[in-house]
């Protein structure tokens, strides 16, 4: 059908790649899911009918063999949702060259190289383009220098698809989550439940890593799904170059006043 979008997903197997593959799958849309593991990807094309892809994002080869792949059986390139993604934790002063260069790789020249090489095939779909990026490209947190930085970039690198291509029909927009549960989330939440000894465990964790949040709790990969399958749509079809945070709210708190717990009551009397 020719109203069928063609979108690519990386990081497609698990977590938010995986539930972005659902909900495309359930709309209609043909879809690409591509990573480095191919059980979970497998798993996912099974469920959906999407076509996987093993690639490592990061080899200019593997990313031009996955792009031959999708347009060889599509037809055609829509979309593409960069969601692949690492991170290693360390300040400044301790995160190892070596993290700091695989974050780097994985979270920023990883996506520029997928974008070159879809460009041409975006351009002609008039096309769109979703990063997943976090809150933390907005806010810093301990330890977190590296996975910081580069989500950061990824907020440019998308600003300048927008400016330099949206005259073209090209769109770019990135969505920043907090805390969803997702496979990747876990790991820091376990090392966080044995560190602080919680008996709840990871459940636990994600309680007490989402503790200031104004939703009270953390996200779940269908919501950021949702707001990607949003920003793909002609629905947000004058949307480009925009952020959306996708976060319970925990960017828009201010920090100074949590202690207070502050409460507006109704005035009465008036």
């Amino acid at each position: 059908m020719s109203d069928q979008r063609v979108v690519l997903v990386t990081g497609g197997g698990t977590g938010i790649g995986a539930a972005t593959a659902r909900l495309l799958r359930a709309e209609g849309h043909r879809v690409v899911v591509s990573g480095r593991r191919s059980e979970p990807l497998e798993r996912i094309a099974r469920e959906t009918g999407a076509l996987a892809q093993v690639s490592d994002a990061t080899d200019p080869d593997d990313v031009r063999a996955l792009v031959t792949a999708a347009v060889a059986a599509y037809g055609r390139l829509d979309g593409l949702v960069l969601n692949a993604g690492v991170g290693r934790p360390g300040a400044v002063g301790d995160v190892t060259l070596a993290d700091w260069e695989l974050v780097m790789r994985t979270n920023l020249t990883a996506p520029f190289l997928l974008l070159r090489e879809a460009l041409p095939h975006l351009l002609a779909a008039r096309g769109a383009v979703v990063a997943v990026a976090s809150v933390s490209a907005l806010r810093n947190g301990t330890g977190n220098a590296a996975y910081a930085t580069s989500k950061a970039a990824l907020l440019q690198l998308c600003g300048s698809l927008a400016v330099d291509y949206g005259h073209l029909g090209l769109r770019a927009n990135t969505v920043c989550p907090s805390w969803v549960r997702t496979e990747m989330a876990d790991r820091p939440m376990a090392r966080l439940a044995e560190a602080a000894q919680l008996a709840g465990g990871v459940d636990d964790a994600y309680r007490e890593a989402t503790r200031l949040t104004p939703a009270g709790r953390p996200g779940e990969p269908e919501e950021v799904a949702a707001a990607i399958g949003w920003l793909l749509s002609p629905a947000a079809s004058y949307v480009n170059g925009a952020v959306l945070t996708v976060d319970g709210g925990v960017t828009a708190l201010d920090p100074g006043t949590a202690a207070f717990g502050l409460r507006i009551e109704p005035r009465t009397g008036v």
